[in-house]
C-alpha cells in the first residue's frame, strides 16, 4: 500500500512538469485614422451670393448668384447632390409651373460679376450642371462638376439662375419664399487601403 502512495505521489509530481512550456511573443502596431468630406462654399462675396435675395421680381425676371463650390476634405467623392427646399414657402416654391424656375451653370474660371442687381459673365467656357427645373427638389444630380469630386482639386465656379416664369399670374403676386440649398457629397467607392 505504501508502495502505490509513493508512486502515486511520484506520478503527480511528474504530471507537473508536463504542462511547463516555452514562450516568446512579438508586438506591433500601426495608427489608422480615418479621412475627412468637407463641402465648402466660397467665402460671402463674389465667390458666394446665395445668401443675397431679391425683392419686385416680376414674371420674366431673373436672378442670378454665384458661388464657389468645393470638397476640402481629403476623401474623393463619388458623386454630387443638392436639395433645396422652403420656409416659409409661398406658390413661388410650390407652384412647379409657374413659380420658380432654377438652372446651374458652371464656369472654367471665376465669373466676372458686375452689379447689383447682380449679373455674371465667364470668361472662359461654361457647361451646364443642372437644367432648368422646378426650385424645390430633393438630392438633385449635378453634372460636369469633376472638379468636386476630387478632394481639393476645386473650386467649381457655379452660377444660379432663377427665374420666375413669363407666365406666372396674379396669383403669384406679393408672395415671399425663404430658400435653403444643400450641397451633399458622398464618398468614393470603398477601397483597399
Amino acid at each position: 500500500m505504501a508502495s502505490f502512495a509513493v508512486l502515486g505521489s511520484a506520478a503527480g509530481i511528474a504530471g507537473l512538469g508536463t504542462y511547463a512550456t516555452f514562450t516568446s511573443s512579438a508586438t506591433a502596431s500601426d495608427t489608422v485614422s480615418s479621412g475627412t468630406v468637407t463641402i465648402a462654399l466660397g467665402a460671402v462675396g463674389p465667390a458666394n451670393r446665395l445668401t443675397v435675395g431679391a425683392s419686385n421680381v416680376a414674371a420674366g425676371d431673373t436672378i442670378q448668384r454665384a458661388f464657389d463650390l468645393s470638397d476640402s476634405g481629403n476623401i474623393d467623392l463619388a458623386s454630387f447632390t443638392f436639395t433645396t427646399s422652403a420656409s416659409p414657402s409661398s406658390a413661388l416654391d410650390t407652384d412647379a409651373t409657374d413659380g420658380l424656375q432654377m438652372a446651374i451653370d458652371k464656369c472654367s474660371v471665376a465669373w466676372t460679376e458686375s452689379g447689383p442687381p447682380y449679373a455674371y459673365t465667364c470668361s472662359g467656357s461654361t457647361s451646364s450642371v443642372v437644367v432648368s427645373r422646378a426650385v424645390i427638389g430633393s438630392n438633385i444630380s449635378m453634372t460636369n462638376v469633376s472638379d468636386l469630386l476630387t478632394a481639393g482639386a476645386g473650386p467649381d465656379h457655379l452660377r444660379l439662375t432663377l427665374t420666375l416664369p413669363s407666365g406666372a399670374g396674379n396669383t403669384l403676386q406679393t408672395l415671399s419664399s425663404t430658400l435653403a440649398y444643400t450641397f451633399t457629397g458622398t464618398q468614393r467607392a470603398a477601397t483597399d487601403k
